[in-house]
């Protein structure tokens, strides 16, 4: 993002228009280094290989579709979640990570509401190429639950 936004992040009329993330996000880019993006890449491609393993054992992964239930929409995104200070705007969505890393596809079907009627929902995430297969797996969840079709209490 940092290539992308650097021109506008140092001009200031085009800077002020841009959200805090995004500013923060393109000032994290720019202290990076060429080693520093090699060292990220070979992260990445680690996890790729894992989720690859992983699959040699699954044919799916669920997994929860967010950390909190939604927020107000006037709250810009959880500090802290149970007590823990959020040290950016990632970590309050970071279990959504995995599958982006991993270049696999996932989508949020949906599995109920909290109390106070706050929607929830999980990950189905498949092996790489294998969106059709995801697409499947969630209609049958939704056929077998009918989580879509139903409202907070």
């Amino acid at each position: 993002m940092a290539h992308k936004l650097n021109s506008a992040l140092h001009d200031v009329r085009q800077r002020d228009l841009l959200k805090p993330e995004a500013q923060w996000e393109a000032e994290q880019g720019l202290r990076l280094s060429a080693l520093d993006v090699a060292r990220f890449i070979e992260e990445r491609t680690a996890w790729m290989q894992q989720a690859l393993r992983l699959f040699e054992h699954y044919d799916y992964l669920a997994l929860p579709s967010a950390q909190v239930f939604p927020f107000p929409v006037d709250t810009h995104w959880p500090k802290a979640i149970n007590g823990v200070a959020m040290d950016s705007y990632h970590r309050w969505m970071e279990v959504v990570t995995p599958a982006t890393l991993g270049g696999l596809p996932a989508l949020s079907a949906p599995v109920g509401f909290s109390a106070d009627g706050r929607p929830m929902g999980m990950q189905l995430i498949g092996k790489p190429r294998d969106e059709l297969g995801v697409l499947q797996l969630a209609f049958a969840y939704d056929e077998a639950t009918g989580w879509s079709q139903r409202a907070p209490a």
